[in-house]
C-alpha cells in the first residue's frame, strides 16, 4: 500500500527529474548491499557520520516514487533509512547503521535485462576506529538558499529582533512552523508522513488567520523541504514573529493512546513522556544526516536565561488559552499542556508553543488529521485562540 500524499494536496511531480523507484537491501557474508533504482544516470557522492553512526548518500533533486513498505525494509548493518529532499538541488539518503561500517564499493549500474539504472552501495564490517579515521573532516555546513519570503541569515542566528514600535505594525506577526519536512519525514501511520499532515494543517491554519484581516501568517517551509531546528527559530525572529506555533503528530507504541496536546518550553519536562518527546524532536537535524561535531550547543542546549523568563510566561498564556478552544473541536489529553526542552521553542524573544495534534499510532486521530474538515475546525479553534491571547495582552496595556 502506498503511502498517501496526494488527498493532502502537498505532492507535485518533478518535471523531467530523474526518479527513484525502488529500494532493495541485501545482506551477504561479507557485505550488506543497498540498492536504489533510479530512471538516469545520476551522480552522487557517499559518506559516513558518526554519534550516531550513519552513512549518507548525496545525489540531485530527484522524485520519489517507492513501494508503501520501502521504509520497513532493513537487513545486515542497516537498522533503518530515509529520504527525500535536503535542500533545493539535492536530494539525499541516510542509512541509520548498527555497528562501524567501511564503505567497499559505490557505482552505478546501467540498464541491463529489463532494469533500470541502479546505484549500489556495499557496506563492509569494520572497528570504530578504522570507522573514525575514514570519516571526512567536519566542514562548515553550506548555507541553504533562503525560503521564499524568509530573509533569515545563512548562519541561522540572529541577534536578538527589535521590538517594532506598535504604531508601524499594522497586523500581528504569526509563524506557523509545519514539523519535518523533505529528508526528515517524521512520524509515519504507514499510510502518511506526519511531515505531509503538518504541512496541510500549517497552510489550513494560514488561510484561516489571514482571511480575517488581522494577522500577518508566515510558514518557516512552503513545500515538502528540510529546515534546520536553528532556522525555524530564525525564521521566526526575522520576521518579528509575535507568535510561534510549530505543528507536529507523533506515533508510539500504544495505539489506544488518542489525543491532541500542547506544550511549552522548560528546563525540566511535565512528565516522562513529555522529556522523551522533546529528545526525539530535538535529533530532527541528526536525521536528515546533518554533521553536527563542529557546532555550537547554542540550540540544542535548553538552559534558560532571564530574558527568556517573561517570553515563557506569554507562551504558557497562550498555551491555556489554546487548549480552552482546541477542546471544543478535538479530543486532548488529559493533562494537554506539557512542558519540555524542545530546541525549536528556544527564541528568546517570540512566545513559542508546539502543538501535538494528535497520534498518528491512532486510527482515529489519524483519520481526523487527513480531513479537511478536522484541518478546517483546527484553523479555527487555533483562530480564536490566536484572538484570545492578543485581546488580554491589548486589555493589560491600555
Amino acid at each position: 500500500m502506498a503511502i498517501s500524499m496526494l488527498n493532502l494536496g502537498i505532492t507535485k511531480a518533478i518535471a523531467a527529474a530523474p526518479t527513484a523507484t525502488d529500494i532493495r537491501i541485501g545482506s551477504h557474508a561479507d557485505k550488506t548491499r543497498f540498492v536504489i533504482d533510479i530512471s538516469d544516470d545520476v551522480k552522487f557522492k557517499v559518506f559516513t557520520l558518526s554519534d550516531p553512526y550513519r552513512v549518507v548518500i548525496d545525489l540531485p533533486e530527484i522524485g520519489w516514487r517507492l513501494p508503501g513498505n520501502v521504509m520497513a525494509r532493513k537487513t545486515g548493518v542497516i537498522d533503518k533509512f530515509r529520504y527525500g529532499l535536503f535542500r533545493t538541488g539535492l536530494s539525499r539518503v541516510v542509512l541509520d547503521i548498527k555497528k562501524p561500517v567501511k564503505i567497499k564499493a559505490a557505482f552505478m549500474l546501467p540498464p541491463a535485462e529489463g532494469k533500470r539504472y541502479r546505484l549500489v552501495l556495499d557496506l563492509a564490517p569494520t572497528t570504530r576506529t578504522q570507522y573514525l579515521a575514514a570519516l571526512r573532516p567536519p566542514t562548515t555546513a553550506r548555507p541553504q538558499p533562503a525560503a521564499e519570503n524568509n530573509p533569515e541569515s545563512s548562519s541561522g542566528i540572529l541577534p536578538p529582533s527589535r521590538k517594532p514600535q506598535k504604531t508601524a505594525i499594522k497586523k500581528h506577526v504569526i509563524v506557523i512552523d509545519p514539523g519535518h519536512g523533505g529528508i526528515d519525514p517524521g512520524s509515519t501511520s504507514g499510510r502518511v508522513f506526519e511531515k505531509h499532515i503538518t504541512l496541510a494543517a500549517a497552510r489550513a491554519i494560514k488561510t484561516h488567520l489571514e482571511a480575517s484581516g488581522k494577522y500577518k501568517v508566515r510558514l518557516t517551509r512552503k513545500k515538502d523541504s528540510f529546515i534546520r531546528l536553528r532556522r525555524r527559530i530564525a525564521i521566526a525572529r526575522a520576521h518579528q514573529a509575535e507568535l510561534f506555533i510549530s505543528l507536529h503528530a507523533d506515533a508510539i507504541r500504544n495505539k489506544r493512546i488518542r489525543g491532541l496536546s500542547v506544550y511549552t518550553l522548560s528546563e525540566k519536562a511535565s512528565d516522562k513522556e513529555a522529556a522523551e518527546l522533546a529528545d526525539k524532536e530535538n535529533k530532527a537535524d541528526l536525521i536528515a544526516g546533518m554533521d553536527l561535531s563542529s557546532e555550537s550547543k547554542e540550540v540544542t542546549n535548553i538552559l534558560i536565561d532571564l530574558a527568556q523568563r517573561e517570553t515563557m510566561n506569554e507562551s504558557a498564556l497562550f498555551a491555556a488559552e489554546l487548549v480552552k478552544h482546541i477542546r471544543k473541536v478535538s479530543k486532548t489529553l488529559s493533562n494537554a499542556h506539557r512542558f519540555a526542552g524542545f530546541a525549536v521553542l528556544k527564541a528568546p524573544d517570540v512566545p513559542s508553543i508546539l502543538i501535538e495534534m494528535g497520534f498518528l499510532s491512532n486510527r482515529a486521530d489519524e483519520q481526523a488529521l487527513r480531513s479537511k474538515k478536522y484541518r478546517t475546525n483546527l484553523a479555527r479553534a487555533i483562530g480564536n485562540a490566536v484572538e484570545g491571547y492578543f485581546s488580554r495582552n491589548e486589555q493589560v496595556q491600555r
